[in-house]
């Protein structure tokens, strides 16, 4: 992972168009996985949400993830992990 923040989402979610919308406001970066269209990603989002596919799931480049979380959040840790 290059970037302190990688969401993983779908195209027909809500929550994740709210969170991108959200954090493009700000131009918070991020990097975007599909799980829809990555196996190895999906597996991954099941593997820490209980064996559901939640989106979006957002992981940090400290090996830490947050499921549907607000992008207050999401910036706040982009911002301690680029520090």
């Amino acid at each position: 992972m290059s970037d302190p923040v990688t969401i993983y989402m779908t195209d027909w979610c809500p929550f994740c168009k709210k969170l991108i919308s959200n954090l493009d406001r700000t131009e918070t970066p991020y990097t975007l996985i599909n799980v829809d269209e990555d196996t190895e990603a999906a597996t991954w989002v099941e593997s820490v949400n209980e064996g559901n596919r939640v989106v979006p799931t957002v992981r940090y480049s400290d090996g830490t993830h947050a499921t549907n979380p607000p992008a207050g959040d999401v910036r706040g840790k982009h911002a301690e992990l680029s520090a």
